[in-house]
């Protein structure tokens, strides 16, 4: 997946975010690759949010951390996403509640809220000044699906004390998204958007200010389990006393492990010329994000320049489609039938993981190394927590990486060799029952 899209060492030119991060304050120049034989206290393969997060942290509490990202830092679905920061986790209360019992499912809940905290505070840093705009519109496709979103948004009113959420009918609904294809759902004011690429280059400068070695064009080729750990690339070899294995969808064959439980699968987004304010108005009320309830989830937002970013459609092999603006411009076009004369002028795709369970996959591979990823389109949030939880972990306190690492992760069906092409026959059934 490193290369099947993608140049070598390069942010996708295609990604609006590349364009309009180079168009503010210019790209970062890169960073040298590693050379040689090195030694650390942490070594992080990835340099997404999990990675940033936790060298960051890390190197905060003192640790000598080296960083390694195969291309740039950002450059995977952590610089790619729809941007939406979510509360929570990715599963719903009533669902966890289910799986793990109430005093877990309060916990989880607990930490989704920090994490968006976490967002924001980070997001203010002076070296990441990342706006955060607040609100997200959880949209249901289906008559159904109403009453238990506004029992949900009860639910968490009453049951977690948390009153930033009001759910919405169908004229509510209709007042804040300029469509007749939703028929009620909620507006999370205690969540909202940024720009994600912008915020990893960000952490990217707090971890390097902080004391952690960032290395790009560096991509681990073996990782020998012991103490310490040895991992080598083209040109170096690290020995590091823990490791954080923070690939998510790009793992490839690292960890064979971990691959068995979070899978790659892409995702597409299109961006539109800059729209005037009272369209913009006229589509999404207030600067709101919106998500809706399909399977196969559509999600759209403003850009900072009033550009509708439009996500939808997925894919399960390796490539992605020739025409990314075609297959993400018909879902736009069932929403916003008015747009179809509106230019697209970006359109791009991106690798994320998955699980089965749709939760992240926090795990111990040893006694000295971590594994972090599958955060199955909810990762703005918990990954940047989830380097936070890391090394609090790495530093002897891992009650709260413990707590998500408890929440069941369960294999694919056929392991490694056939979790795609099973995952494509389950996936095209959920695209179809989205439709009827």
């Amino acid at each position: 997946m490193l290369t099947a899209n993608d140049e070598a060492g390069a942010y996708p030119p295609a990604c609006y975010y590349v364009a309009h991060s180079a168009a503010r304050a210019g790209l970062p120049p890169p960073m040298p690759p590693a050379v040689g034989d090195m030694r650390c206290d942490v070594c992080i393969v990835g340099g997404g949010f999990t990675g940033l997060s936790a060298a960051l942290h890390l190197a905060e509490r003192g640790y000598a951390v080296i960083l390694l990202e195969a291309h740039r830092v950002g450059f995977g679905a952590s610089g790619r996403n729809g941007g939406q920061v979510g509360t929570g986790q990715r599963r719903d209360q009533d669902t966890l509640e289910r799986l793990t019992g109430h005093q877990t499912a309060r916990a989880l809940w607990d930490l989704g809220l920090e994490a968006v905290g976490l967002v924001k505070t980070l997001a203010r840093r002076p070296e990441v000044n990342t706006p955060f705009h607040p609100g997200i519109i959880h949209a249901d496709h289906r008559a159904r699906f109403v009453p238990d979103s506004l029992a949900y948004a009860e639910k968490l009113r009453s049951e977690y004390g948390y009153d930033r959420i009001e759910g919405l009918d169908r004229a509510g609904i209709r007042a804040l998204v300029g469509t007749d294809a939703y028929f009620g759902g909620t507006l999370d004011r205690g969540a909202g958007h940024i720009d994600p690429l912008s915020f990893a280059l960000g952490l990217s400068r707090l971890a390097r200010a902080a004391g952690a070695r960032v290395f790009e064009r560096s991509r681990v080729t073996s990782i020998t389990a012991g103490t310490p750990v040895v991992l080598q690339t083209e040109t170096a070899r690290i020995r590091a006393g823990h490791l954080v294995l923070a690939c998510n969808g790009y793992l490839g064959r690292l960890n064979r492990t971990v691959a068995a439980r979070v899978m790659p699968i892409n995702n597409f987004i299109i961006a539109t010329e800059p729209l005037e304010a009272a369209v913009r108005a006229s589509l999404i009320a207030d600067n709101h994000a919106v998500a809706d309830s399909r399977f196969v989830v559509n999600y759209f937002r403003f850009s900072e320049e009033g550009r509708l970013l439009f996500g939808g459609a997925e894919s399960y092999g390796a490539r992605f489609p020739k025409d990314i603006a075609a297959k993400v411009r018909k879902p736009m076009l069932k929403i916003f039938p008015r747009l179809a004369g509106t230019r697209i002028d970006y359109a791009w795709g991106g690798t994320l993981g998955i699980t089965m369970s749709r939760m992240p996959h926090f795990a111990r591979l040893s006694g000295n190394a971590l594994a972090l990823g599958g955060y199955s389109g909810h990762g703005v949030a918990m990954a940047t927590l989830g380097g936070k939880l890391a090394a609090e972990a790495i530093a002897g306190q891992a009650g709260r990486f413990d707590i998500m690492a408890s929440v069941p992760v369960p294999r694919f069906p056929g392991g490694v060799a056939l979790r795609q092409p099973l995952l494509t026959l389950a996936m095209v059934w959920f695209s179809l029952r989205d439709r009827l």
